[in-house]
């Protein structure tokens, strides 16, 4: 671009851009360019209106721009018309609110209102760098992308320019484009910067974090990835970086902090740049420490990477005033590495800390306290070595200050000084290495003196001392070589510490006592005594008072340490050890240990006698006269002595086992066994405490004896034991000594050994022969191997039972019983202790009274009854609840654990048998603890009990423990409800217990282990009897009833379990009360009590089936009336128990079984209308499966038939739909079944219903009915109507099974039995019945009821049929065909029919006997007349019958049989071509042949010459036939499959049948019957047959023949042929279809004058023709064609007709071709001016059709419309600029003209002007595209509106509305010479005119989006 050009682009304004007046495509961010210029303004008006109120939802602050901005005013408001004032001020406007919305940017109300900015101020044209400053920090979002479409920065100069590469491809900005361009750009760099600034200033801080995480995250990245950050970057930053540092924000405050890092890491700056911002940092972290971690870290890092010295004491100064500043670098230190800071503060603090100590500063305290806590930082070596420089290297100018000083200020300065040295304590190895560095640097005598003054203030003085005598240090001189260096060293340090000048209160406690133990512990003073006096002395410090500030925790582990040195293992009394052992037992640890307190109180003790230790020791402790060998008892002091005597035992006893120093621990043993257990007894109790300690579950004694110990004591004692004298032997054995029981308890130990001492130690024990124990100790010794080899032999009980059984079981038995009764005192007394009242019974009491009641055995069983207080004692046991300890359970349980099954059965008498049971009863009803019962349920249910002891305690205490009889029981229930109706109460005692009869019930009812069981039947039904007429508390009365039934059944099944019968002599049938169990049922309302009542009834019938059946009907009737309407499935399980019980019984012994069975079976069908629906198939299913199907099934269904025949419905709905739901349930009931019991069934119903009477009238005439009959159908008992009603139900029934699916599926596996054979001839007997009654009642009122149900015999006879096979049934129907009635051969016609429509398989033999039926078939179809009128009727249909049979045989075999066909075509045509057939017989002939004729195929050629010439003369002149719509359909079905199948073969009736095909399609048109639909659907079918089969060369000419008789259906035919033509085929053709369609297009001139509806309607189809060959021609090929078609139009010159049909016909191509058609259209400018001027009557007087001919001005009024609709087409399918000026003036004059056209009248006018007239102008002016044609186009118009007719005014109006319409905002252009105009038709006189006006202006307003009124 040349400058010139870019000096003009510069100077250009954005108003001046014509894309502003087009609007085809306006910016927009949320809408497709071109749907937004659809858009009016006050749209984008409420949209950024819309938007600000949901931001002022979010954001008041946006408030200040509803004003501005968001104003009515704006609306109006052009910026580029203003002034740079009014500009500015609106860009400062759009600036703010934009930095205001850029965090709510990517919010939908947000985006609504930049697209009203967009839309009214074009901000991405005038603020550019506003809008990307709002959307930049989103440059990773579409929104973002769409932004950057809006704007123009296609210019390279642009600032913009790099963001035009998204533009096009719509990419999101990439993050490292931006960061490029950012290092790259520091303009760019700036505009991120002053991004922040701005919106700081301008908005709430709180939303601002979006914009300060774009900047750091911008600016550091690019910062980073720059290859070098140069001084301009620097330069750029700065300014930024010191308001960031300013900045109260936090956030803003961070960002810096990051840039500032990466700045320090990226590049060495300059030390005052450094120094500077250092000190801008601490100031930050001083006056705003929200980020005090972060600021200190930028400070760090900065250190760390910038040169060392670089940041001044200014900082620091600042430091220093920061509070939290030691607090964070504390939290710092533990994660990051802070030393970069603390060597930049160390130097200054130190100096400042020196000069307050020279006066030059006073702040003394503060920079102390920050030294010291800085000193605390340090956490290596290094660092350490850095202070110690540090105050090394400022002694020389601290010392020439300290020689004015005076002494209290040297004192304070040496103070301050060693207090931040003693820290030197932790980093010894750092001063050592600084010290050492700097002596060799020191050579001058005044500095080495100065500098041994500083190593004298610290802590390390004595080691780095000059000592006088050597001239060297401590340290050195004490490692000289020569011995008296060292010596005097030493000499000198012991002076020290003797002097007191060791800091021990310097010193950590913890090393400190550390140390000195581990100077004791590894010095053996048996090998050097020489260290005795060190070791003293180590001692000594150990005592120090200072070390014992450690704790009292660190002072008591130093006394157990001290303790092991107590233990003297030399025995010279002169030995050091014993020295040291004198020491550390007077030293102070020693005094305040627990175990030596009261040492101090002791004498001291002889340094002559070896023993003193194991005295001084153990003195103190021993107990004065306790039993102090159970530890469970003994107090804390006793419990800690004895513990020490097991530890120092455990010492002596390891010692003295090897070793040297053997000889010694045994000396020593002996002292303590000497000493502390020199009686036998104590030291025997000792050693039991050892050998059973590990047994011991507590931990009294804190001292872990393990099987070392415990074998060493057991060898101790062991050998003790075998020189021990007879009586102490004896003493020892005794039961009162520990020893034989800590033995056995050895016995048990896992430890081999520890098992072998133990056997040991009793051997010797075993030689007291006088021991309880001996036996027991003999027999355990004879075991020895199998203790020592197996850890079990001990544990388990029975093993250690076998090791004391004796020889014999009697022997065991007697011993048990002595046993127990010898514990019965100690029993008693235990029990009496575990009362309620306190004190509780021990642990190992309870253990012991569990022990005890564990006695009551199957062994102790007979002591129970020998011993009254043994049975007493047991019940106590059984009573007492008491629970002492929770983990032992009560001692009720315990004695209810030992009533096992073996216990029980071993006690010999019965009274104690139910003395117990009578406790464990009474104990089911006090207690109520749940584990009680669930243990007296589990004890009862164990046992073996007889049946009298639980019916004594059943029944009442009085009454005699008898059985009774019935008749007692009634008796006894007489006298009670006597004594209830007179008042009388019974007596207190003679009353229940219900609760414990209750309880016993519940337990009784599973009870499986109970013998003689039916000796509980008389009590429990005597209960269920005194139960029954007690009326209170009914819910648990009820619930006893079920018990006391449930106990009965679960005796009746222990007494049968097989269910079979039981002999008299174990149960009488009197005593079983029936009766009693039945009045349960019918008096109880519970439905479980039915339950168990039944379930009962049920076991009963099997044993007394007898008892039973006299009872039956009654049960079966409470059955049917309550219980089978419970819904619930344990009811539907009850009465199938009961059914499958009792019924069978009930056949078995009935004598008339069928009676008995109908009485049931009635009692359920009555029942059945109650029973649940789901319910109801599976009960009946189960009676009639128990009865027997195939004998009592028929039953049923009569039963069920009379109910539906008898049950009287409301309505006639009602009754067909009860009807059809109960066929239904009875075909499911009946397919329940196996096939042969319902054939069965059926036989036996049909056999009943001809037993019935015709009528009731006749029942009197015949004989009295049998029970049977009158229990099924009572004759008598109902109407004549209810008996018909009941037969004709019968039989429909019978048909309806044999058709249902359910049944026919069953019966194909079995169709082949006899079984069939019988019902068949069973109907037929029945059919003749019927057909009898049916002469008999012809004349009477039920004639039409007989008939009927004749007509459902026969339905039921067609199933029979169904269910013969195959082979059987062509014989039959063959058969049939032959026989002399005609019903039946059409009814053996019909039957074929049907099997041939629903069968699709046929084997091959049968297919050859069906096909010979085909000769029968046309036997009856040509049978000729002579008959009656009558017959021949019937004949007819016969013959109609046997031709549909021979359709279907053909459809079904033709095409694998064809040749057995022909005959068949033969003889339809015959029929066809005889004149005086019937009609109905022809119509079905025309089916057969369609469908032989699409069997047969080529084979049907030879009858097409006699075929279609009948056919189409019957067509042509039969006119009765045409009448018959029917017939019509069959003939052209037989035409159309005809002419589907030899297409090829039909030509020389072409020509006729096409006539025929139109004249029909003519005619059907005009129908609306359901035979017309199905006509036309044929005839269509026929039409596209003959358009598709056949070729072009046959039917063209044809069409053409046709052409003058039916034009509409050949132009269907002839496009539907032309849309299958092939391309080759219609080029070959095309010129003869021209020709043809030029003739056919000629149809208007030439054969339709006046009947302008019926041309239009015949050149449709020519039209819709010649288009379908249009759309297949090429552009090639059609613009000849097309012009031809011009050419036609135009001659003759004096015929206008050919104009009106041209352009109808160019309107509809140009509809079709769309934008093609314009191609061809510039042709047609010229014609379509002079036609509208030549139909315009207002421009030319002469018109163009002749007004006298007939139609003249319609035609004008049509030719007009055809030309306006084709011009709108062209103009809205324009693409290629058709419109050009020149036309665009030819045709603008015309077209406007037509305002003024009142061609036809008023409403043609107003139609034409609506409709064609304004869409054709309208879309002109679109199309022309230019505003200069605009103003020419609305010039012309608004001339209009000065017309003289209000009409043309008023439609003039309505086209400048259109125009505006179309035109939208670019009519603006237009707007001020229109506004004159519609000022003068605001005062028209037309008041139509003047309301038009103002509608006109209010739709411009809305449009344009402007008032219009300021221009008026």
């Amino acid at each position: 671009m040349t400058s010139l050009a870019l000096q003009l682009k510069r100077l250009a304004l954005p108003q001046s851009d014509p894309g502003l007046l087009t609007r085809k495509e306006v910016a927009s961010l949320l809408f497709d360019p071109k749907d937004a210029a659809q858009m009016d303004r006050s749209s984008f008006y409420a949209l950024g209106c819309t938007g600000l109120e949901e931001l002022l939802g979010i954001e008041p602050a946006f408030y200040e721009f509803q004003d501005t901005l968001f104003s009515r005013s704006s609306l109006t408001l052009e910026r580029s018309v203003q002034s740079r004032e009014v500009n500015d001020k609106l860009d400062a406007g759009i600036s703010l609110f934009l930095t205001r919305l850029c965090p709510y940017f990517l919010l939908k109300p947000a985006q609504k209102c930049i697209e009203w900015l967009v839309h009214r101020f074009h901000i991405q044209l005038y603020n550019v760098d506003s809008l990307l400053a709002c959307a930049l920090p989103y440059h990773e979002t579409k929104m973002f992308v769409r932004v950057v479409q809006l704007l123009n920065i296609n210019e390279a100069t642009n600032r913009w320019n790099w963001l035009h590469c998204l533009q096009k491809p719509g990419v999101p900005l990439a993050r490292g484009t931006l960061i490029t361009h950012c290092y790259k750009d520091l303009s760019f760099m700036d505009f991120i910067c002053t991004l922040v600034t701005k919106s700081i200033k301008v908005r709430d801080v709180r939303h601002l974090r979006v914009i300060f995480s774009f900047y750091a995250s911008t600016i550091v990245p690019a910062l980073d990835a720059v290859e070098k950050v140069s001084d301009t970057i620097i330069s750029k930053l700065l300014p930024y970086i010191q308001k960031g540092l300013k900045s109260s924000l936090a956030d803003y405050k961070a960002a810096t902090y990051m840039i500032v890092c990466q700045l320090a890491v990226k590049v060495v700056l300059e030390a005052s740049l450094v120094d500077t911002l250092a000190l801008q940092l601490s100031k930050s972290l001083v006056r705003e420490p929200v980020l005090a971690k972060e600021g200190l870290g930028c400070l760090i890092v900065l250190l760390q990477n910038q040169k060392e010295g670089a940041v001044g004491p200014r900082a620091f100064g600042r430091l220093c005033c920061m509070s939290s500043l030691v607090e964070t670098l504390q939290v710092m230190a533990s994660v990051h590495d802070v030393s970069p800071l603390l060597r930049y503060l160390l130097p200054h603090l130190v100096h400042g800390v020196f000069s307050t100590c020279t006066g030059e500063r006073r702040d003394h305290t503060g920079l102390t306290q920050s030294l010291n806590h800085v000193c605390l930082l340090l956490t290596d070596a290094a660092q350490g070595c850095f202070l110690f420089c540090t105050f090394i290297k400022s002694m020389p100018q601290i010392n020439e200050r300290q020689k004015f000083w005076s002494l209290d200020r040297r004192v304070n300065f040496n103070n301050i000084v060693l207090d931040h040295m003693m820290s030197s304590l932790r980093y010894g190895g750092a001063l050592d290495s600084v010290i050492a560095a700097h002596v060799g640097d020191v050579s001058d005598t005044e500095q080495k003196q100065l500098f041994h003054h500083f190593l004298s203030l610290s802590m390390s003085s004595g080691k780095y001392q000059i000592l006088g005598n050597s001239d060297t240090s401590l340290l050195l001189s004490l490692k000289h070589p020569l011995p008296s260096v060292r010596s005097l060293a030493v000499e000198h340090l012991m002076g020290i510490i003797t002097s007191g000048q060791v800091f021990i209160d310097r010193l950590d406690p913890e090393d400190t006592v550390s140390s000195l133990l581990s100077l004791l512990q590894r010095t053996d003073l048996s090998l050097a005594d020489q260290w005795l006096p060190v070791l003293t002395a180590a001692v000594q410090l150990l005592s120090d008072p200072r070390v014992a500030k450690g704790g009292a925790e660190l002072v008591q582990r130093a006394g157990w340490s001290l303790l092991p040195f107590l233990v003297i293992t030399a025995g010279r009394p002169d030995s050091a050890q014993l020295q040291l052992a004198r020491h550390v037992a007077q030293s102070a640890v020693i005094a305040q240990h627990p175990l030596t307190v009261d040492w101090a109180q002791g004498d001291e003790p002889s340094a002559n006698r070896p023993r003193c230790v194991c005295v001084c020791v153990c003195v103190f402790f021993v107990p004065s006269g306790e039993v102090w060998w159970n530890p469970e008892k003994l107090d804390t002091n006793t419990c800690c002595y004895l513990a020490l005597i097991c530890r120092l035992f455990h010492v002596v006893v390891n010692g003295a086992g090897q070793g040297a120093s053997a000889g010694s621990f045994r000396e020593l043993m002996r002292l303590l066994l000497q000493v502390h257990l020199k009686e036998a007894p104590l030291l025997f109790r000792f050693l039991c405490v050892l050998w059973g300690y590990s047994s011991n579950q507590g931990e009294q004694l804190d001292v872990k004896v393990g099987a070392v110990l415990q074998t060493q004591a057991l060898y101790v004692g062991r050998a003790l034991l075998s020189g021990q004298p007879a009586a102490t032997l004896a003493d020892l054995a005794s039961a009162k000594s520990p020893v034989f029981p800590s033995l056995l308890a050895c016995l048990t130990s896992p430890v081999r050994e520890v098992r072998r001492a133990g056997l040991g130690a009793l051997q010797s024990l075993s030689a007291a022969d006088a021991s309880p124990f001996q036996p027991i100790t003999e027999k355990l010794l004879k075991h020895t191997e199998e203790i020592i080899a197996d850890p079990t032999q001990m544990r388990v009980p029975d093993t250690f039972m076998a090791f004391l059984v004796a020889e014999t079981s009697l022997l065991c038995v007697s011993a048990l019983q002595s046993v127990l009764s010898a514990l019965l005192p100690l029993l008693d007394r235990l029990l009496e202790q575990s009362g309620p009242e306190p004190p509780t019974l021990l642990r190992h009491e309870a253990q012991l009274l569990q022990l005890v009641l564990g006695k009551y055995n199957e062994a102790a069983a007979p002591l129970l009854a020998k011993n009254q207080a043994c049975v007493d004692l047991l019940v106590r046991a059984l009573r007492t609840s008491a629970r002492p300890h929770a983990d032992i359970p009560s001692f009720q349980i315990t004695a209810l654990e030992q009533i096992t099954k073996p216990f029980f059965s071993a006690l010999p008498d019965e009274k104690v048998q139910q003395r117990l049971l009578a406790v464990m009863f009474d104990l089911l009803v006090e207690s109520r603890n749940p584990l009680v019962a669930n243990t007296v349920s589990s004890v009862f249910k164990a046992i073996a009990v007889d049946g009298e002891l639980v019916a004594n305690e059943l029944t009442p205490p009085e009454k005699p423990k008898v059985t009774v009889t019935v008749q007692q029981t009634r008796r006894s229930k007489a006298l009670q409800r006597k004594a209830q109706e007179s008042g009388e109460a019974g007596p207190e005692e003679g009353a229940v217990s219900w609760d414990r009869v209750t309880l016993i019930l519940e337990l009784l009812q599973h009870k499986k282990k109970l013998r003689r069981a039916q000796l509980l039947v008389p009590p429990l039904f005597s209960l269920l009897a005194s139960l029954e007429p007690r009326v209170g508390d009914q819910g648990n009365m009820e619930y006893t009833k079920q018990l006391l039934l449930s106990c009965l059944l679960n005796v009746c099944q222990k007494l049968s379990p097989d269910g079979g019968a039981v002999a008299p002599d174990v149960l009488d049938e009197d005593k079983f009360n029936v009766e009693l169990v039945v009045q349960c049922v019918r008096v109880s309302e519970m439905p479980q009590t039915h339950h168990h009542a039944l379930l009962l009834l049920g076991a009963v019938a099997g044993i007394f089936p007898e008892k039973v059946l006299h009872n039956i009907m009654p049960i079966f009737t409470f059955m049917g009336a309550n219980i089978m309407r419970l819904d619930d499935a344990y009811s539907f399980q009850v009465i199938s128990k009961t059914v499958q019980t009792v019924i069978p019984a009930l056949i078995e012994s009935a004598g008339h079984v069928d009676a008995v069975v109908a009485r049931i079976v009635h009692v359920f069908t009555d029942a059945l209308p109650h029973v649940p629906e789901h319910r109801r198939l599976p009960i009946l299913a189960q009676l009639v499966t128990t009865l027997g199907p195939a004998r009592f099934l028929w039953v049923l269904m009569l039963l069920l038939f009379k109910q539906h025949a008898t049950h009287t419905a409301s309505s006639a709905s009602e009754k067909d739909a009860a009807l059809e739901r109960d066929v239904d349930f009875w075909i499911s009931l009946c397919c329940h079944f196996e096939v042969s019991d319902q054939l069965t069934s059926l036989i036996r119903i049909l056999q009943y219903l001809m037993q019935l009477p015709q009528d009731k009238d006749d029942a009197a005439k015949k004989k009295e009915e049998e029970e049977e009959e009158k229990l099924i159908f009572s004759v008598e008992a109902h109407s004549s109507k209810e008996l018909r009603h009941f037969k004709f139900l019968s039989v429909s029934f019978m048909a309806q099974l044999l058709a249902s699916a359910r049944f026919i599926g069953k019966v194909r596996p079995v169709h082949g039995e006899p079984l069939g054979w019988g019902l068949l001839e069973e109907i037929l007997r029945y059919i003749h019945s019927v057909a009898r009654c049916v002469e008999e009642n012809a004349d009477k009122p039920t004639a039409k009821f007989w008939r009927a149900l004749l007509n459902k015999s026969y339905d039921a006879l067609d199933k029979v049929n169904a269910l013969l096979p195959t082979d059987t049934f062509i014989t039959v129907m063959k058969g049939l065909m032959g026989n002399q009635l005609p019903s039946v051969r059409r009814k053996a016609m019909e039957l074929l029919n049907n099997k041939l429509q629903h069968r699709t398989q046929w084997e091959e033999p049968q297919v050859t006997v069906l096909l010979q039926l085909s000769g029968n078939l046309l036997s009856i179809v040509g049978k000729g007349h002579g008959k009656v009128a009558e017959e021949e009727e019937e004949q007819a249909v016969n013959r109609q019958t046997a031709l549909y049979s021979l359709k279907l045989l053909c459809r079904s075999f033709g095409s694998g049989h064809q040749e057995a066909f022909v005959p068949v075509l033969a003889a339809a045509v015959e029929l066809v071509t005889s004149p005086d057939e019937e009609k109905n017989v022809v119509g079905s002939a025309l089916l057969c042949i369609a469908e032989v004729v699409s069997t047969l195929k080529a084979l049907a050629i030879p009858q097409l010459p006699r075929l279609m010439p009948a056919v189409l003369h019957a067509l042509t002149h039969r006119k009765e036939l045409l009448a018959n719509e029917i017939y019509l359909l069959s003939a052209v079905t037989a035409m159309q499959r005809v002419t589907e199948t030899l297409p090829h073969f039909i030509s020389p009736y072409l020509q006729e049948t096409t006539a025929q095909v139109g004249e029909r399609a003519e005619s059907s048109s005009s129908s609306s019957s359901s035979s017309s639909s199905q006509l036309a659907v044929r005839l269509a079918s026929l039409r596209s047959t003959v358009a598709t089969k056949l070729p072009p060369r046959v039917l063209l000419p044809t069409v053409t023949k046709c052409y003058s008789s039916m034009l509409g259906p050949l132009m269907s035919i002839l496009q539907e042929h032309i849309g299958h033509m092939e391309k080759e085929q219609l080029n070959a053709h095309q010129s003869e279809l021209t020709a043809f369609f030029l003739t056919a297009l000629d149809f208007r001139a030439q054969h339709c004058q006046g009947d302008l509806e019926k041309t239009e309607r015949i050149e449709g189809f020519v039209i819709d023709c010649l288009l379908a060959m249009v759309m297949k021609l090429s552009e090639v090929s059609f613009r000849p064609l097309f012009f031809k078609l011009f050419e036609w139009s135009k001659t003759p010159a004096e015929d206008k007709e050919r104009l009106l049909t041209f352009y109808r016909l160019a309107d509809r191509i140009a509809d079709r071709l769309k934008g093609l058609f314009v191609l061809f259209a510039g042709n047609l400018v010229k014609p379509f001016a002079d036609l509208l001027r030549q139909t315009n009557a207002a421009a030319t007087d002469e018109p163009l059709f002749d007004p006298d001919d007939d139609g003249g001005v319609e035609k004008s009024v049509l030719l007009l419309r055809f030309v306006l609709d084709c011009l709108h087409k062209i103009f809205l399918y324009d693409t290629q600029r058709f419109l050009s000026r020149e036309r665009a003036d030819a045709l603008l004059g015309p077209l406007v003209d037509q305002l003024e056209n009142s061609l036809g009248g008023d409403d043609v006018y107003q139609q034409r002007v609506s409709k064609h007239l304004l869409p054709c102008i309208a879309q002109f002016a679109v199309a022309m595209g230019d505003d200069t044609q605009w103003k020419a186009l609305n010039y012309q118009i608004l001339l209009k509106t000065r017309h003289a007719s209000s009409k043309v005014r008023f439609s003039s109006l309505l086209m400048l509305t259109e125009l505006a319409a179309k035109l939208r905002e670019n009519y603006m252009v237009l707007l001020p010479e229109t506004v004159p105009f519609l000022a003068e038709l605001m005062e028209d006189e037309c008041e139509e005119v003047e309301h038009q006006v103002q509608k006109v202006i209010q739709e411009m307003e809305n449009i344009l989006g402007e008032p219009l009124q300021s221009y008026f």
